[in-house]
């Protein structure tokens, strides 16, 4: 109990962190024109097929945590709501199998970019968001139907598809799923076999090249989605202390993977930081103008006023003497300014 306790609050950080890094990342595709390209619209449909995850098991973890416990007592919440529950459920299946759609997408762009010698990125566009989006529908759709015919016998002491994940019919979902996973770990191989071929004609030592490869392997996991393949191993449940490692690695690895996807192909990628860089230079450029367009104004446009207005007030002050002169000598006399006839 106590393990699972802590798993579930590690689960919860890690989405937490994971969904704001993955906006602040969709944020800046968004925001900036140089970034649009087919690469960087593939990774926002992953995004955003994540943050639809995140966002389903944030909602299930607040309702059991804090409504259907504290607030309003057991007979509330989405677990208990029959519609609800399973259309929630089948929801957060479907943008689980969008995102590992995307990411075999993203596997085999990587794997045509590396290399296909001849690629036109923008052609096949249409055909990833079909299959990133469709095929997921279609999956998630057969297997929702049939678990409910599945659940409706057994609905008066099953509550809400519990264990679904358990049942053989979840293998329509996990079957596609290993499918990508495993795909993507051929994409991954291919891909630095080809970047060990390119680093040996680039006249490298043996020692970088190995570290390259290694480098670019560790980098591509994550995207690739084969950490995701710990969840398809069996808990061990014998020993308490395998099944927390297994349980703490295994939740930490999923509910952070947002977090590690956005800093390894946003946060940290050279086009990103680049027209970050540029619009930081140009704020502060303009910045840095409008105070000093301030200052000179306010030096310039200050000094005019007063030196008028001294000259004005001496101007008046003349022109009073003078008339307060005329007015004493009489009116045949002509003021002092003027040489008398």
């Amino acid at each position: 109990m106590e393990i699972a306790e802590k798993t579930r609050t590690l689960e919860f950080v890690g989405l937490s962190i994971s969904l704001v890094a993955l906006l602040a990342s969709l944020a800046i595709f968004c925001r900036f024109r140089s970034l649009r390209n087919t690469r960087t619209r593939i990774h926002k449909n992953l995004f955003v097929a994540m943050v639809v995850q995140v966002l389903i098991r944030l909602t299930v973890y607040i309702d059991i945590e804090i409504l259907r416990r504290k607030t309003y007592g057991i007979q509330r919440g989405i677990g208990n709501t029959p519609v609800l529950c399973e259309a929630s459920y089948a929801l957060l299946e479907y943008a689980k199998t969008a995102m590992f759609m995307w990411m075999f997408i993203e596997g085999l762009f990587l794997h045509n970019m590396v290399t296909v010698t001849v690629f036109q990125e923008n052609s096949y566009y249409r055909i990833y968001r079909f299959v990133g989006w469709g095929c997921p529908v279609v999956m998630t759709l057969i297997w929702a139907i049939i678990t409910a015919f599945y659940y409706h016998p057994k609905s008066k002491f099953s509550r809400c598809w519990s264990g679904y994940n358990l049942s053989s019919y979840f293998w329509i979902l996990e079957g596609p799923r290993f499918a990508v996973i495993l795909l993507n770990f051929l994409f991954l191989l291919n891909i630095v076999r080809v970047l060990v071929m390119k680093l040996r004609q680039s006249h490298t030592s043996e020692i970088e090249q190995v570290l390259k490869a290694v480098r670019a392997a560790v980098v591509l996991l994550p995207l690739l989605g084969i950490t995701n393949v710990l969840f398809m191993i069996e808990a061990p449940l014998h020993n308490v202390k395998e099944f927390a490692l297994w349980s703490y690695s295994t939740y930490f690895l999923q509910s952070f993977q947002g977090l590690f996807i956005a800093t390894l192909y946003c946060f940290l990628n050279g086009e990103v930081r680049l027209a970050l860089d540029k619009t930081i230079s140009v704020y502060l450029s303009l910045r840095g103008t409008d105070l000093q367009a301030r200052r000179q104004s306010t030096f310039s446009g200050c000094q005019p006023q007063r030196i008028a207005s001294v000259i004005e007030m001496e101007e008046e002050e003349m022109r009073s003497s003078g008339w307060i002169r005329l007015c004493c000598r009489g009116g045949n006399t002509p003021p002092p300014d003027r040489p008398a006839e």
